[in-house]
Formats: structure tokens, C-alpha cells, sequence
């Protein structure tokens, strides 16, 4: 009896186990990781996404799901920061959020970091199977070591389960020696790079190359005593820079503290940078009499139609860019492209930096469409919740720095763009007119001062001064605009 019970326990278990591998070859579950032996649930490996054409690193804002909910292809899973805005991160398994790799807060996360585990549905996501990664050793309160042991660790280094992950101050020591932080071993928390790892290899750097361990008397006859060397400065001296402050102490006179860089304001200097010195920027401004518009905005108000100066702009913008297309056109790098849609980027500043949202097809909209777009898409910037789409692309750029009382200033152009039209506030301004009658009067103008600044390359200086003439014809005339 006995013996017939442990055989019929036998085949149940071999009937499991083959249930279990068929499941897993023909149900459709994407095991990413598996080692040797099964040891936990199989998981599916979910990684830093590109979010963006130039994203390199990321940072995570926010987890949406808990671990142990239920995720549904298509559901918010988190909430990243890139080089341009915080985007939401979808799901695109079904499954349940069995562990998360990297916590929220967490910084500088390279695209294709593990950041979390999904399991299948019904399964138990606490015993899912983790990958197995390599983690730095723990910090040794052993004594100094040599610099032949430091030699070997920096020939070894370990990689961190969260990728190369730097502390600002080491970053700072890095950056200023030149040293490449991947021969560092990290002996922070969760494998990040300290300043005193930065400190130790700087120091073993300055040693001097190939130095015996043991120093050679120098009473032997076959070697010749060697010239003697000034001291080499102390690794904890910054000749070149102020020190940096501690943090958690008083500041003290001639020290410096490091602010953080958003991922958004690191493009915006790369971005700056490259455009003021690859592209041939011309200046060409003009003022514009804002009479009639700001007429016709007293009477759409009457009608509780609320649109901004800033809209007429917009749409005189967009009118004009379709009247003379040959402006419409971005740099390939080769030569023009010229565009069949008409997107006007706008300038929003947020807290992490500037971005340019973009209204398509300007020139085929109304006056209000274009202030409730503008509206929306203003709120979502400042929000960080901007869509890839609605922030990349453009066919030319408006900056506007009249609300802050600056009368006029030149800008950057937003590669591979060709213009940007900066404005300014306006002014009243009294002039010697006509009346109807023909006889003297003085008038008072409001008058907006725009500089455009064009790639010299693409647009030329004829060709832009033509651009601002027409452009303050349609600014002028607002009821001519909805006729074009």
C-alpha cells in the first residue's frame, strides 16, 4: 500500500513539472533571466526606456505602482525624468510589479538599467527570481593599501548593479584630474562612487610609475643615486579651485557648494553651447504698432473670447511663414530642408529649465485655438508632463520676455531650426500723424520691438529683413489674419 501511494505521488509531480514546462515554452512568457537550476518564479526584466532621441541617462520621479499590483500592458508604471521633461512610463506586459530595482529619487540611471521585475498573474511575486548581478564589495576597514593593491582593484573594477553611479563631489574630483570613473572600485552604498574613492586613486595616480615596494639602499656601487624631486602636493589640495564646502557644516569663506544639474538643464547648455558655435546667428529687429490688436482684444473680451498679445504673435508668425515658405526650413546638415507643416515652438520656463512646447499647423488655426493650445500646453510644461510629441520638432521659434519688462534682447536659435523671433514689452510712443482730414495730430503708438534671429546659412539678411516687414504688416492688420 505503501509503495503504491509514494509511485502515484511520483507521477503526480513528473505530471507538475511537465505541466510547468510546457507552460512556460508555450504560454507565452518572455523569461528574460534564467540560471542553471530553477530557483524562484521566473520574472521579466523591465529597463530604462529611451524616452527621448537624445535621452543617455534618466532619472526615476516617482513609482505608480506598488510592488504586488497588478500591471496591465498600457498601465502608468513611473514616472521619469529625462533631458526633456518627466514623461510616464507605460507597462507593456501584463503581469505584477514583484520588486523594484531602483527606488524613487534614484538619479543618472543609464538606459538599459534593470529597474524592476514583472511576474506572470496568479504567480507568487515574492519568490521571483532576481538576477543575479555582481555587487561591489563592501568597504574593507582594512589598513591602507599599497598602491600595487590599488593597481589590481582599479584593473578589476566591479560594475554596480544600478550602473555608474558618482557622488557630485567625486564627480567634481573626477572631472577636474581627468580621471575615468570607470577604473574605480565604488565602496558607497549601493555601489556608488565616493569622494573618498576619488581621493584614494587621485592619490595613487601621483605616485610615481613602477615604484619598487621596498626602497634599494643607496650604498650600493651599481646603482646611482637618483635627483631628488620636489614633494608632490597633497591630494586634498586644490591649487586651481576654492574648496568645497562640507555638507551638514557651516559654509566657510572661500569655499563653493555644488548644486545639483537637472537632466533638462544639462541639454539646455549642450543645446546652447552647440548652437552658438556651429551656426552663423544674424540679428535683424523691427516695432510693431500693437494698436489694432490690442482694439480688437477689448472687443473679443466683450464677447468672453480671452486671447493674449502673445496669440496674435503666434498667429502673425504662423501667417507669414506660409506667405514666404523659403523661411520655413530647418538645417539638415548638409544643407535646407524645407517643411510642409508649419509648427510654431513657444518658449515656457519651469522650474527644471526652459522647454518649447509646439502648437502644429499655426497657420490653419484661429485666434482662440491657438491661446486655448498655447493655454494647455504652458500648464503641461510647467507640470513636467509634456509628450515627446509635443515638444520635439518645430519649424521656428518664439520666445516672449515682455511679461518681465524686458524691452528687447536677441536669441538663441533651437537647432535645426532656422529662426526664433524674440519679443520684448511694448511701449507708448507719440508721434506727429494725420486725421482723416489730412491735418496734424499727435498719435500714440504702442509700439513691440522683435528681433528675429536667423541662420545665416539658410535665411540671409534680405530675406529676414522681407520676413520682419511682413510680419509687422499682419500685426497690424489682425482682422487680416483669419483672410490668409
Amino acid at each position: 500500500m505503501a509503495a503504491s501511494l509514494r509511485l502515484g505521488c511520483q507521477g503526480i509531480v513528473r505530471s507538475l513539472v511537465a505541466g510547468l514546462r510546457s507552460r512556460g515554452c508555450e504560454g507565452g512568457l518572455r523569461v528574460l533571466h534564467t540560471t542553471g537550476r530553477w530557483r524562484g518564479v521566473p520574472s521579466v526584466q523591465v529597463f530604462m526606456p529611451a524616452l527621448s532621441p537624445t535621452m543617455e541617462e534618466g532619472n526615476i520621479v516617482k513609482w505608480l505602482k506598488k510592488e504586488g499590483e497588478i500591471v496591465n500592458a498600457g498601465d502608468a508604471l513611473c514616472e521619469i525624468e529625462t533631458d526633456k521633461a518627466v514623461v510616464t512610463m507605460e507597462s507593456s506586459d501584463d503581469g505584477v510589479l514583484a520588486k523594484i530595482m531602483v527606488e524613487e529619487g534614484s538619479k543618472n540611471i543609464r538606459l538599459g538599467s534593470l529597474i524592476a521585475l514583472l511576474v506572470e498573474e496568479g504567480q507568487d511575486w515574492k519568490q521571483a527570481e532576481v538576477p543575479k548581478v555582481t555587487t561591489p564589495p563592501p568597504p574593507s576597514p582594512a589598513p591602507a593599501t599599497t598602491p600595487v593593491q590599488v593597481s589590481e582593484q582599479k584593473a578589476h573594477p566591479v560594475p554596480s548593479k544600478l550602473g555608474l553611479r558618482v557622488s557630485p563631489a567625486a564627480r567634481h574630483i573626477l572631472d577636474t584630474h581627468g580621471l575615468d570613473p570607470k577604473t574605480i572600485v565604488p565602496s558607497g552604498p549601493r555601489g556608488i562612487i565616493t569622494k573618498e574613492d576619488a581621493l584614494r586613486v587621485l592619490a595613487n595616480k601621483k605616485e610615481p610609475v613602477g615604484a619598487p615596494a621596498q626602497t634599494v639602499p643607496r650604498s650600493q656601487p651599481e646603482k646611482t643615486p637618483e635627483p631628488q624631486v620636489a614633494p608632490t602636493p597633497s591630494a586634498f589640495q586644490r591649487p586651481a579651485i576654492p574648496p568645497m564646502s562640507i555638507p551638514g557644516k557651516p559654509p566657510v569663506a572661500g569655499t563653493f557648494s555644488e548644486i545639483p544639474t537637472s537632466n533638462i538643464r544639462k541639454v539646455i547648455a549642450k543645446r546652447l553651447t552647440e548652437s552658438k558655435s556651429t551656426i552663423p546667428h544674424a540679428y535683424a529687429s523691427a516695432d510693431c504698432d500693437l494698436r489694432a490688436v490690442l482694439k480688437l482684444r477689448k472687443e473679443l473680451a466683450k464677447d468672453n473670447i480671452k486671447v493674449s498679445v502673445n496669440d496674435f504673435i503666434i498667429k502673425a508668425t504662423a501667417v507669414t511663414l506660409k506667405q514666404m515658405p523659403e523661411v520655413n526650413v530647418t538645417w539638415n546638415g548638409e544643407g535646407p530642408r524645407l517643411l510642409d507643416s508649419i509648427d510654431i515652438s513657444i518658449a515656457v520656463a519651469t522650474e527644471r529649465g526652459l522647454i518649447t512646447p509646439i502648437i502644429k499647423q499655426a497657420a490653419g488655426k484661429g485666434i482662440a485655438q491657438i491661446a486655448e493650445s498655447a493655454k494647455v500646453l504652458a500648464q503641461k510644461a510647467r507640470a513636467g508632463k509634456l509628450l515627446p510629441e509635443e515638444y520635439q520638432g518645430g519649424s521656428f521659434s518664439i520666445s516672449n520676455l515682455g511679461m518681465f519688462g524686458i524691452t528687447g534682447f536677441s536669441a538663441v536659435i533651437n537647432p535645426p531650426q532656422s529662426c526664433i523671433l524674440a519679443v520684448g514689452t511694448s511701449r507708448a510712443e507719440l508721434t506727429l500723424g494725420e486725421d482723416e482730414e489730412g491735418n496734424p495730430l499727435i498719435v500714440q503708438k504702442q509700439l513691440l520691438n522683435v528681433t528675429l534671429s536667423s541662420d545665416g546659412r539658410l535665411v540671409n539678411d534680405e530675406l529676414a529683413s522681407k520676413f520682419l516687414e511682413k510680419f509687422r504688416s499682419n500685426l497690424e492688420n489682425p482682422m487680416n489674419l483669419a483672410l490668409v
